[in-house]
């Protein structure tokens, strides 16, 4: 068993550093003041080939796997990046999956390009505001109409939407009452048309720079060649999305753990007070040693999920649990980063703050801790189900 990255992933991690450099913690804290997605970032990644990273390589893609983007997302983040560094590409890593798995050659060929070469930006339109996490109740409806579908309804908290051209887009084409079990649902990826669809930002606590929105769809007409799959199995194929994205924002997580570990041990080492450095008490030492070995056992974590998913093996108690794991490993490295640099902490110019903020992001997306302890109790231990 072996615990080191190989050579291969070794080599993405050194790409991937390189790209970052001179996107450095200036640039990021411009980000955080001042909004604006960072095209130029996402351009560099794009150029460099890195947007297909996980996508076959007869689209143009490199045909990983979910381990290298991981490597990958962790490393974006790990630079000082941080969330908003990762989150200006997430989406472009995991959320066509769906599409590779389950989409036809003519719409691989005619829509996995364009999103590796960084031509066009998706956005994933699933939660609603009046069911959250309950993904079967969702109420936006698709009625076929001959070769359309006619769409309506709402979505929250749909990140990229400002910039985005394209949505992958859970609609209900059956209704609810007449379905069992997961029927009911499609999955559609086709043009953000602007005219039907109204995007309202959510001013929010971090991030400013990868946008949050509300959005109001009203009478958009999806073409059926634009569903991938099956009518009424959307449900099951977003699943193939769910694990690699859980496991993307673990390492993601991770990554911005490090950076603010890094961060509070430099400092601890540098400040000095009553003629010796802060870092010789063990009231410092301790939490940031703490930090260290929780995130280490997180990452151990989201390298199993990921090399099970790889390997095509069942990996949803792993993807939940590293998601977990990393989101509160990285919220304590960012906190006790923040302890140690005192009130200099709270002054953004150090940059904690911002990670602080931006650790949020993952204990509270794409799934709630509380659900994640709820499916570990019932599909792992076998208890009774409580929602």
């Amino acid at each position: 068993m072996d615990f080191a990255l190989s050579n291969d992933q070794e080599q993405i991690r050194d790409a991937i550093e390189r790209i970052c450099e001179p996107f450095d913690a200036d640039y990021w804290l411009r980000k955080d003041r001042d909004g604006g997605f960072p095209d130029d970032f996402h351009r560099a990644l794009a150029d460099a080939g890195w947007l297909g990273i996980a996508m076959p390589e007869a689209y143009g893609g490199a045909g990983l796997g979910i381990t290298e983007a991981a490597v990958m997302m962790h490393t974006i983040s790990a630079t000082g990046a941080g969330l908003s560094g990762a989150s200006a590409v997430h989406m472009n890593i995991f959320g066509l999956h769906p599409v590779v798995v389950f989409g036809t050659d003519e719409q691989k060929k005619r829509w996995l390009p364009p999103l590796i070469d960084g031509k066009d930006r998706a956005c994933f339109g699933v939660t609603e505001p009046n069911t959250g996490l309950n993904t079967l109740k969702l109420k936006t409806r698709a009625v076929r109409q001959g070769d359309h579908y006619l769409v309506s309804g709402q979505k929250v908290w749909i990140s990229t939407a400002q910039v985005a051209n394209k949505i992958l887009l859970l609609a209900r084409t059956t209704p609810a009452e007449e379905c069992t079990g997961t029927e009911g649902l499609s999955l559609f990826y086709t043009d953000l048309d602007r005219s039907k669809i109204e995007v309202r930002e959510i001013d929010k606590m971090g991030r400013k720079c990868v946008d949050s929105n509300q959005v109001f769809i009203d009478g958009l007409l999806i073409p059926v060649e634009d569903r991938v799959g099956e009518e009424g199995k959307g449900f099951s194929y977003i699943l193939h999305g769910l694990n690699p994205e859980r496991i993307l924002i673990a390492s993601e997580a991770i990554g911005l753990g490090r950076a603010a570990l890094r961060r509070g041990t430099q400092y601890a080492i540098e400040r000095e007070v009553f003629e010796r450095p802060i870092g010789m008490n063990q009231s410092i030492q301790h939490p940031l040693a703490k930090s260290w070995m929780e995130l280490e056992a997180a990452h151990l974590m989201v390298y199993k999920a990921a090399s099970l998913y790889d390997a095509g093996r069942p990996c949803a108690a792993e993807a939940n649990s590293a998601k977990y794991l990393a989101a509160e490993a990285c919220y304590h490295a960012c906190e006790n980063a923040i302890f140690t640099h005192g009130g200099m902490g709270y002054a953004r110019e150090y940059h904690v703050e911002r990670y602080l903020r931006e650790s949020w992001i993952p204990r509270l997306a794409p799934v709630s801790p509380q659900l994640i302890l709820c499916f570990i109790a019932e599909k792992v231990l076998g208890l009774p189900k409580s929602y």
